[in-house]
């Protein structure tokens, strides 16, 4: 068990590698997770009735009994997936509580807004076998596109202002980070794991491996619709970089040698100036034919 929680939440959505993720935290030995445990359509798996003794309409009346009983349920450090439209009385008590890991979990919304639409085309939304794998094409819709990046934004802020405003921080995942077992080990080591993995759990299979063009049937629509959205602000959900424009104006490079001085306001500036020009005159000197 940690030291440092009690049990940890996967904030994610559908179609983000959420699955992958849990099937690998559950290959460790210390950790276990226990699925969408506040869906409000089921309990943790479609098929499943209850989560460590706790119903669905026990965990409906009292969310916080399901939560204890995996804090206090022994043998591993336990936890679930979170999506936006969960139970919010959960996601509550998962943000006010510090022994409580975050981890958030993310991925471009282009794609998993297209992989959704070809779950939902073929309904399959979990592959095991390649030789199975059924084939669509999604149809993009411009509106419902929009509605879906501005949903996940608007969760992905709220998870950011409130864990800064309490001074608590998470584990970010990007989709791509999934297939990295070194990333994996790190994650297990944060929360406080022992147990180490030697290789990814393989047995989950990605969809959808073709470029998004391919994915889609109306490839003109989804163009003409990003055309006209921030495409610097699809995948800044969190963003680390600081909320300033570019400094690109004020770079300073020779005009024949390498040499590129990017300046730091209370630098030296002059001096650095001066002394390219300088050293970019002797370059110049040096390798001018006789």
């Amino acid at each position: 068990m940690s030291d440092q929680f009690d049990y940890f939440v996967v904030f994610a959505e559908m179609r983000t590698g959420s699955n992958f993720l849990e099937t690998n935290l559950n290959a460790f030995e210390d950790l276990a997770c226990h699925g969408e445990a506040f869906n409000p359509h089921f309990i943790g798996y479609p098929n499943k009735s209850e989560i460590l003794g706790v119903t669905r309409e026990t965990r409906d009346n009292d969310p916080l009994r399901l939560i204890g009983a995996m804090r206090d349920e022994p043998g591993a450090l336990r936890g679930f997936r979170f999506f936006h439209d969960h139970d919010p009385r959960a996601l509550e008590i998962a943000l006010s509580d510090p022994r409580c890991a975050k981890i958030i979990l993310t991925r471009n919304p282009l794609d998993s807004y297209v992989s959704w639409k070809i779950a939902q085309a073929t309904g399959q939304w979990k592959l095991t076998d390649v030789k199975r794998r059924k084939e669509a094409r999604a149809v993009f819709d411009a509106q419902e596109y929009l509605a879906h990046v501005e949903a996940l934004q608007n969760f992905q802020v709220l998870l950011l202002n409130r864990l800064q405003c309490s001074g608590q921080s998470a584990f970010y995942l990007a989709y791509e980070d999934l297939q990295s077992v070194e990333v994996m080990n790190g994650l297990a080591s944060w929360l406080g794991a022992k147990s180490r993995l030697e290789a990814l759990d393989k047995s989950l299979k990605p969809q959808n491996p073709q470029p998004v063009t391919a994915k889609v049937a109306n490839v003109d629509v989804m163009e003409a619709a990003l055309a006209e959205l921030d495409r610097f602000n699809l995948t800044r959900t969190p963003n680390f970089e600081p909320r300033r424009g570019a400094a690109v104006p004020s770079y300073v490079a020779c005009k024949a040698t390498p040499l590129m001085f990017l300046p730091m306001r209370g630098g030296p500036e002059a001096e650095v100036i001066d002394w390219m020009a300088l050293w970019t005159g002797l370059i110049l000197a040096i390798w001018q034919p006789a």
